[in-house]
This record gives C-alpha cells, sequence and structure tokens, in this order.
C-alpha cells in the first residue's frame, strides 16, 4: 500500500504545429497533470509555445491554435527548465507516448548545452500500447476509450493539450480498475510525505527545486476566454468552463 501511496505520475498531452519532427514540426502546447497515488493533487503545468515556424491547416484544424494566438508566447527554450523540473522523477502516462516523447526530445536537443532526453529525466508508459494490449482488433484512441469507459469527453470538440490530460487521467485511472478523478488534497500529501519521509523515491520529490508557477498574463487570460467562447460555440453552448463562471 505504501508504495501505491508514493508514486507520482504526470499525465501529459502536447499539441504541435505537424506529425513529423523529421519536418522540423514543434510543440505548441505542453499540458500536464500531477497525480500521487492514483489521486489527483491539483498541481498542473500549461504552457502556450511560440514555434518560429508556421502550423499545418490539419494541425490548426484538430486543435485551433493558430499562428497569430503563439506570436507573442515564449520560446520553449524559455519554458524548458519549468517543465523539466515538473515531470522530474515521475512517470509519464502519455497516450501514444512515442509521438509525444519524440517531439520534446526533438526540443530538447534544439536547446544549448548538454544533450537531454526525456527517458533520462522521467519513466513513460504508454496508454495506448495498454489499451491495444486489453482490447486488440478495437479502436483505442483516446475519444474510443471514453465511451468505452464511460468517461465523460463532452467537451472536447477540439483538441488541447491539458484538456486531453485531464481525460486521460480518467480513463487511465478506468483501465487500471482505480477511481477516478479523487483528488488529494494538501493534508494528505503533506501525510504521505511525512509518513514515507526514508523512502528515497519519494525523497526525490521532498528535495527537488519547487516549482515555478507561471500566471497568464492579461493578453493570453484574454486569448483564453477567446478559445472558450469558440470551443462554446462548436458544443452548442455546452462549454462547462463558461457554464462554472
Amino acid at each position: 500500500m505504501a508504495e501505491t501511496i508514493q508514486k507520482r505520475q504526470v499525465i501529459l498531452d502536447t499539441e504541435t504545429t505537424g506529425i513529423n519532427t523529421a519536418d522540423d514540426h514543434r510543440i505548441i502546447e505542453i499540458g500536464c497533470v500531477e497525480m500521487i497515488g492514483r489521486r489527483l493533487t491539483g498541481q498542473t503545468f500549461h504552457q502556450y509555445i511560440n514555434p518560429q515556424r508556421d502550423i499545418d491547416a490539419g494541425a490548426i484544424e484538430v486543435h485551433g491554435i493558430t499562428n497569430e494566438f503563439l506570436a507573442d508566447k515564449p520560446l520553449f527554450a524559455d519554458i524548458a527548465e519549468d517543465f523539466l523540473r515538473f515531470i522530474d522523477g515521475a512517470e509519464l502516462i502519455i497516450h501514444n507516448a512515442p509521438f509525444d516523447v519524440g517531439f520534446i526530445d526533438h526540443e530538447l536537443a534544439k536547446l544549448d548545452g548538454e544533450l537531454r532526453r526525456v527517458n533520462t529525466i522521467a519513466s513513460v508508459l504508454d496508454t495506448l500500447k495498454m489499451a491495444r494490449d486489453k482490447h486488440p482488433g478495437q479502436k483505442n484512441s483516446l475519444d474510443a476509450l471514453c465511451k468505452r469507459y464511460e468517461v465523460d469527453n463532452s467537451n472536447r470538440e477540439l483538441h488541447g493539450a491539458l484538456l486531453d490530460a485531464e481525460i486521460l487521467a480518467d480513463v487511465y485511472l478506468a483501465m487500471t480498475g482505480g477511481q477516478v478523478s479523487l483528488t488529494l488534497t494538501a493534508e494528505e500529501v503533506a501525510e504521505t510525505v511525512t509518513e514515507n519521509k526514508n523512502d528515497a523515491e519519494l525523497g526525490q520529490i521532498k528535495t527537488r527545486q519547487p516549482l515555478t508557477v507561471l500566471r497568464a498574463t492579461d493578453e493570453e487570460l484574454a486569448a483564453h476566454q477567446a478559445m472558450l467562447e469558440k470551443v462554446n460555440e462548436s458544443s452548442g453552448g455546452n462549454c462547462v468552463w463558461l457554464a462554472e463562471k
């Protein structure tokens, strides 16, 4: 039981300018949610990124993110250290992991200094491979898994890295037979750290540098609001984020 409580997992998704790093396509959005002991902690990492190149028209149709929207966003190099600190030592849960890991490694290879790769920073679990092993011969896209495991994805008119990571967290918990969407409170996190303070794995979590919180600018908040309104229009007025305001 203690081993389960200790485990830190990060559910991760990216959006990109296209589908092939060989054509120097780049990451334009990263979304991560943290889970400890199969419970969401409320800690997230979310960042839009200026790719310094045009986005393929087909990619825009999938995620709705435009070149104009990203024009004033930071470069990957500007957010890389904060991102790497967030995933450091975790088990990354990714749907079609080779795609996202390949793009992250592509970005890391462009940075100055020592070459780093995802598999030297975190371990990786591919939920697409897991789903194919569990359901051979069936559709195993994220949407298909949501339907199979009765996970609500009604707000997923367009792909978005943070939204898809949150949905994947629910799908992963359902696939592995555990509770879904239970949030770990701050008090429970503190108890977990205290009870397991001598564990080496947890020690890595305790001793890492504090995570930097990136606050959205007024321009980013306005752009986010515009995106929500676009999703709301596409979904026939069913955008829960707008409904909650």
